[in-house]
């Protein structure tokens, strides 16, 4: 695990971080699949979860027996603990306001509308593991917004089977469309629609480097919430924070695959006990090999002489995760500029935040926290400006408006204005 000494060599590493990756063969494949899914549709959805998948399946939308099949093979403490998650992520979201305004003067109206999508997309991924927790933290945001129809994406197993514990996780937040189908074919057959599977107004949801390239493309006719990647934590401590706590935090991260874990702190001691501290921790972990190679490719130290320093350090990685384990984690929160979610205090881990402490665990990535934000309400509404303008603004206001018209260049924009001005009743 590379150790940095300070800001500048840390703030010289990270320029690699905002370079993003040219995967040329990787964006040429998942072209082919998104001109074949739009001009195919079923049967070239069909083709490439044979080729990926390895299962070859008539109908993708998953039966309503599977459900009721799902919750028999769940044990009831999983389902209590999926629906404590889902009442939590629920309450937490309906505290986001989320109502517009109309104010009316003079004659005037001014207001926006607030309306919801009508058609969302989940994908959930499902390769490596059944994420149903991510079926939760989409679709829940998405119903509190108000959109009627969600759907789920999410790739079959070998058997061509859906996770149990996705299924029921659909059933307690009320989707009952759930398509098995994974990768780029999914992401291409929710924004261009196939003869099994509608077309959808946004694709939300995380997934390997062919479901990003392939949200990336379809960018446009349908909307993304973002291009959520590999997951990160950066964990800022200091003399206070526990050994086991920073390898915990950070090795819950490292297991994801592809994953980032980030150590930035003031505690020399801490950044050289790190190491072998990781390695013991990694001796009885089932995901060890996988969490190794995050540390080993992508992991980093980093060594700063304040807690200060440290929040310049995190605010130019602008990590996914900001754990503060440090004595005082509030005085930090004021200072933080760029992070997807704070977790504030020696007790709040990210793994809690994965799965029921309230906000959606779908967050920016890659640095993307510079300028977008977590999965939330607005992700899934429009806003719709009101203009109702009366005659005695329009009087005070059109010269100036047809003015600016003419110095555009645009004449027939100033004439409609002026057309108005004095013609009340005309």
């Amino acid at each position: 695990m590379r150790l940095i000494h300070g800001k500048h060599e840390a703030f010289t590493v990270f320029k690699e971080r905002y370079s993003g990756s040219d995967d040329a063969n990787a964006g040429e494949l998942v072209r082919e699949i998104l001109t074949a899914v739009r001009e195919r549709g079923d049967e070239a959805v069909r083709e490439f979860s044979e080729r990926f998948d390895g299962v070859r399946l008539s109908d993708f939308r998953v039966p309503a027996r599977a459900f009721d099949e799902a919750v028999e093979n769940v044990g009831s403490d999983l389902q209590e603990a999926i629906g404590l998650a889902a009442r939590r992520i629920a309450s937490y979201y309906r505290s986001q306001p989320a109502q517009g305004f109309i104010e009316e003067q003079d004659g005037t109206l001014l207001g926006q509308l607030v309306r919801p999508l009508e058609l969302v997309g989940c994908y959930v991924p499902g390769g490596t593991a059944p994420l149903f927790s991510t079926l939760l933290m989409t679709a829940i945001p998405a119903r509190v917004a108000g959109v009627e129809e969600i759907v789920v994406a999410t790739p079959p197993d070998r058997f061509g089977e859906v996770a149990p514990e996705i299924l029921v996780a659909a059933r307690e937040v009320g989707v009952t469309d759930v398509y098995r189908v994974g990768g780029a074919q999914a992401i291409a057959a929710l924004a261009y629609g196939t003869q099994s599977i509608p077309r959808v107004d946004k694709v939300v949801g995380p997934g390997n480097r062919w479901v990003v390239l392939a949200k990336q493309a379809v960018y446009g006719v349908v909307g993304i919430e973002s291009l959520p990647g590999p997951t990160e934590t950066l964990v800022l401590a200091d003399e206070s924070a526990s050994l086991g706590h920073v390898v915990a935090d950070l090795l819950a991260q490292a297991e994801h695959m592809g994953a980032q874990p980030v150590l930035v702190t003031t505690s020399r001691d801490l950044a050289e006990a790190l190491p072998a501290a990781l390695e013991a921790a990694l001796a009885d972990l089932p995901t060890a090999a996988t969490a190794r190679e995050s540390i080993s490719t992508r992991g980093l130290r980093v060594l700063v002489e304040t807690l200060a320093e440290g929040i310049e350090v995190s605010n130019r990685f602008a990590p996914e995760h900001l754990c503060l384990l440090v004595d005082k984690p509030h005085d930090l929160v004021p200072l933080v500029r760029n992070a997807g979610g704070i977790f504030v205090g020696h007790h709040s881990m990210e793994a809690l935040g994965d799965y029921l402490a309230g906000p959606s665990h779908v967050m920016p990535t890659g640095g993307t926290a510079r300028f977008s934000s977590f999965v939330n309400v607005s992700d899934f509404q429009k806003l719709i400006p009101i203009v109702g303008v009366g005659e005695e603004l329009l009087g005070q206001v059109g010269p100036a408006a047809a003015r600016m018209a003419r110095a555009e260049g645009l004449e027939a924009h100033a004439r409609a204005i002026e057309s108005r001005i004095g013609s009340a009743g005309k």
